[in-house]
């Protein structure tokens, strides 16, 4: 690529994780990391709830102008609502969606989403084959289905689908969606037991292409990236990501990073060896990421090291001074 995405650099961003794994109620903050309030008194208050599914909210602000998006939605039919409703999140007020990949813990929750918008026009961004029926078959022989959002349900609710294999820009070029990431490194092969629906029946879908990521430039701090499952492979997202914007440093990352059973248990040295390399400030590993992998990377990166859990804010503020290689 010759030329670079041009992705203005924004005052500040704030990702909420709305949906995933993990909730605990005992976790310290920090000045960058806000955890939600401690609820005891259920009778009175919601808690909020985990499940294996992921969804997180960006918050951008630039020139003094607030905006959010959505980028993923959970597995749960009510679990992102109920979520948002226990954060005091108006889910009136995103201006978009963007969906990583077509795996059902990450659209699962937009049903309950456009039942509490109504048909409203809101625009969904997924790579063209999200859409794609799909299953994953494991040694025993045991099959596990992960169907594809439904199109016309979406469009019936008043959904704008855009469809993009490439980069694009929302808000005002202030937010990147990597679109089909590029594949480079020898280490991340992709899952050979993932299938999907085709014409000739179930056929090998090893590369998931749809997987995509966000992208934001904190100005003076560098890259803060979002990333659903990374099925692309986390040092793929990162060094596609780094190749778009022209900006090396990787400020911070979020995401999962699906290292977690026997398949992927080996690639945890390599993949944590190239994520130290890239000298993340922040990094908030979820989701799929798994138990080993997670502790790896609290022990090789103590300092940018962040528990996930849900209803965590992190605030990432623009600094005066440029510290982004």
């Amino acid at each position: 690529m010759s030329e670079h995405v041009q992705l203005q650099p924004v005052d500040a961003a704030t990702v909420t994780i709305l949906v995933d794994n993990v909730m605990d109620a005992l976790l310290p903050g920090t000045p960058t990391v806000r955890r939600a309030p401690m609820v005891w008194d259920t009778f009175e208050h919601e808690p909020l709830m985990a499940e294996h599914g992921y969804s997180l909210l960006l918050t951008i602000e630039r020139d003094g102008h607030r905006q959010s998006i959505l980028y993923d939605a959970g597995l749960g039919r009510d679990t992102l609502v109920h979520n948002m409703d226990v954060l005091g999140i108006d889910p009136s007020e995103l201006r978009a969606i963007v969906l990583s990949h077509g795996h059902t813990d990450h659209h699962g929750g937009l049903v309950g989403l456009m039942q509490r918008l109504g048909k409203r026009r809101i625009p969904l961004i997924l790579h063209p084959e999200a859409w794609r029926d799909r299953k994953i078959v494991f040694p025993t022989g045991k099959e596990m289905h992960l169907p594809a959002p439904s199109r016309s349900d979406l469009v019936q609710e008043g959904i704008e689908v855009i469809e993009r294999r490439d980069p694009s820009l929302l808000l005002d070029d202030s937010i990147l969606v990597t679109g089909q990431i590029e594949r480079t490194t020898e280490f991340e092969r992709g899952i050979s037991s993932h299938l999907a629906q085709s014409d000739a029946g179930w056929t090998e879908d090893t590369w998931i292409w749809d997987d995509q990521a966000l992208v934001v430039h904190v100005q003076h701090k560098g890259l803060v990236v979002l990333s659903g499952c990374s099925h692309a492979g986390i040092v793929n997202v990162l060094r596609y990501a780094r190749k778009l914007t022209g900006v090396n440093h990787v400020h911070a990352v979020i995401g999962g990073f699906h290292l977690s059973g026997g398949f992927f248990e080996p690639i945890i040295p390599p993949t944590v060896d190239a994520l130290a390399a890239l000298h993340p400030d922040v990094i908030v590993p979820g989701h799929c990421t798994g138990w080993k992998a997670i502790h790896t990377i609290a022990r090789v990166l103590p300092d940018a090291y962040v528990q996930t859990c849900v209803g965590t804010q992190l605030s990432f503020m623009a600094s005066t001074v440029s510290d982004a290689a």
